[in-house]
């Protein structure tokens, strides 16, 4: 399922955004027809649905340059329209099966609407953050030092100086290659993903005051890691979470309605060439999907 067919962008907001929400409160009713065609109606929200898809400097181009271009745009498509209807090209087989799939994806679009997007109410989405988010640990962090050197050789000499009672900071700004030898290769607290996977994979299973026994490679060259401090990150705030739980309340959205339409229905799966699988759970009664 390609979830980003699923818009949540409505009309009120797409008409902010294109400058086109003054014509839409001016004029009543709020969707007026600005265009017939052979009697076909052509209205703001077809012309909001037309900038939705045009690039982001076009959007914001002033509405009374903005909404004759797209007008002009929909005549256009609308003639071209009669003429492919007169000639009965709405009747060729592959035109119609085009035609089929656009109506099926509208409906799956609007069932999605009507089923998800109650559900994502500004309330909902911020009680969702309060319930999963706010308050609890987030991410573990580490606070570490490294040396980078250029062999393997040089790293394990860094590691017996540091054994025999050597100072991190000091052999870091005297040795290591990297640019923050100078402040004694502190790297500050990161998470996991911060890093270079064979970096993070031994710095987040160092006790603090511990550091690596064997030299560490990377892509830039041998590490030795010490790690000075643990924590869980702080939580973010809503501000900056809200995105991500709505989007995650999308995905749940999408697949609890997944569930319950193959619930609803028969599903029978076919081979490449056709012919029926004989894999008796390829055909399904109603209330059991596959999984």
């Amino acid at each position: 399922m390609r979830t980003n067919r699923f818009v949540l962008a409505l009309a009120p907001a797409l008409l902010a955004c294109t400058g086109l929400a003054g014509l839409a409160h001016a004029q009543a009713p709020a969707d007026p027809v600005i265009a017939k065609v052979n009697g076909a109606e052509i209205r703001v929200s077809d012309v909001t649905e037309a900038a939705q898809g045009l690039p982001a400097e076009y959007r914001g181009m002033p509405q009374n340059v903005l909404i004759p271009m797209l007008t002009d745009q929909l005549i256009d498509r609308a003639a071209i329209v009669v003429m492919a209807r007169k000639a009965g090209l709405d009747k060729d087989p592959a035109t119609a099966r085009a035609i089929a799939r656009a109506v099926d994806e509208a409906l799956e679009n609007a069932q999605m609407r009507k089923e998800i997007e109650p559900s994502l109410t500004d309330a909902a989405v911020l009680a969702r953050y309060n319930k999963d988010i706010a308050g609890k640990d987030g991410e573990p962090e580490v606070h570490a030092r490294h040396i980078l050197v250029g062999s393997e050789a040089d790293a394990l000499k860094v590691i017996a100086d540091l054994k025999k009672g050597g100072d991190f900071a000091a052999i870091a700004k005297d040795r290591s290659s990297d640019p923050g030898a100078g402040q004694g290769g502190d790297l500050g607290f990161f998470k996991k993903g911060d890093m270079v996977p064979e970096f993070s994979a031994v710095a987040f299973t160092l006790k603090v005051g511990e550091i690596s026994d064997k030299p560490v490679k990377s892509q830039f060259g041998w590490h030795v890691i010490k790690v000075e401090e643990r924590r869980a990150a702080p939580p973010p705030p809503f501000e900056q979470a809200q995105e991500q739980v709505r989007q995650t309340m999308i995905q749940e959205g999408v697949a609890k309605l997944l569930a319950t339409a193959r619930a609803g229905v028969t599903i029978e799966r076919f081979n490449p060439d056709g012919t029926r699988r004989k894999l008796t759970d390829d055909v399904m009664p109603p209330g059991h999907p596959k999984p």
